[in-house]
């Protein structure tokens, strides 16, 4: 599949010079700074904190409920704004660092191999195009592409999804199995060492990930095996919550479209423009929102520019709205937070209702 510029648009071009000249007349770099380093030790450091207060406070096993709900939202916060930016490879200029901190999704216990394929490959690619784009996907009771056969159960998926969103991190654990074998058949796995090794990483990171959080505290803490799990799960609900609200925000909401490739399997716009169609920005002046997201409410910048660390997001994105407006293209942004949940659960309510 390519992207067709059929109106010969210098949009990208155009804009890509006037964001370089914008890093370049305030001499800061694209990377991470200050402030990326400070919200990774923060984040990093309530999760950990949280979890190593399981063995050494002696509480009664309720009172451990509070520690799962802050282990869950921290887990989210590393995913948002640590691992996301480093395996893009915009948390810093130094690839070790990037490799180092993108580490980080194994205390979300995800897969790094499969995540830089179904997201960054696939998602950044090819966004909102049914077939190629995972992330719309029909998830079961779920339909967020238009072109996607439609059940009757799907017109009440407005009211239900936010019963399911929980369960994404869980998903993502059990799911990179039959992935990472899928993405090999299809030739996507672009690694240096052979599947049975990245698959033998793969078995023993997530083997551990179960030992650190659902063996270790069993044997060495009070809390009896189903106390374990309980905790478990609520942390994984509420990072799964907080993760799948945000990312589909971004792209399932009123205004972003769902285009497909014409009959030569073709999009026929260029990929920057494909871009702006589909993705949309929310709540932009909400600091709070911002700084623990990282920057994923300005998700047009991020995906024309995914290689820039999201600390800048804001400060470009006035460039980005300019020049969008300069070449009469869409730049979709919803002003608040609440918008954003209303035009979601609107754009899901008539995802369920359409037939294809």
């Amino acid at each position: 599949m390519k992207f067709i510029n059929k109106d010969k648009s210098v949009f990208f071009t155009t804009l890509r010079g006037r964001v370089n000249d914008y890093f370049a007349e305030n001499d800061i770099s694209r990377y991470g700074n200050r402030e990326m380093v400070t919200k990774s030790v923060i984040l990093i450091g309530i999760y950990l904190g949280a979890y190593l207060s399981v063995y050494f406070l002696s509480w009664p096993a309720y009172y451990f409920i509070p520690l799962a709900l802050v282990m869950g939202v921290a887990k989210a916060g590393i995913g948002m704004t640590v691992m996301h930016d480093a395996l893009h490879g915009s948390y810093s200029k130094n690839a070790f660092i990037n490799k180092l901190m993108g580490n980080s999704i194994y205390l979300l216990g995800a897969n790094a191999s499969v995540w830089k394929i179904q997201h960054n490959l696939h998602h950044h690619t090819y966004t909102n195009i049914h077939g190629k784009d995972e992330d719309i996907n029909t998830k079961v009771v779920i339909r967020l592409s238009k072109h996607a056969p439609q059940k009757a159960f799907h017109a009440y998926q407005h009211v239900y999804v936010w019963f399911l969103y929980g369960l994404m991190t869980l998903l993502m654990f059990s799911n990179d199995f039959y992935k990472l074998l899928g993405y090999h058949k299809a030739g996507e796995l672009k690694s240096k060492h052979s599947i049975d090794r990245e698959y033998l990483s793969l078995l023993g990171l997530k083997a551990l990930y179960v030992f650190f959080m659902l063996i270790l505290p069993a044997l060495l803490t009070s809390l009896l095996w189903w106390q374990v799990l309980i905790g478990f799960l609520i942390m994984h609900l509420t990072a799964g919550f907080i993760l799948s609200t945000i990312f589909q925000m971004a792209h399932i909401v009123e205004g972003t479209e769902q285009p497909l490739p014409n009959e030569d399997g073709n999009m026929e716009n260029e990929w920057a423009i494909h871009q702006l169609m589909t993705t949309a920005n929310f709540a932009r002046n909400n600091r709070v929102l911002n700084w623990f997201i990282g920057g994923l409410n300005y998700q047009i910048e991020h995906h024309l520019f995914p290689n820039i660390c999201h600390v800048h997001y804001r400060n470009i994105s006035k460039i980005v709205e300019k020049t969008a407006a300069e070449f009469q293209l869409p730049y979709n942004v919803k002003p608040t937070f609440r918008n954003a949940i209303l035009s979601h659960m609107k754009a899901l309510k008539t995802l369920g209702s359409s037939p294809v």
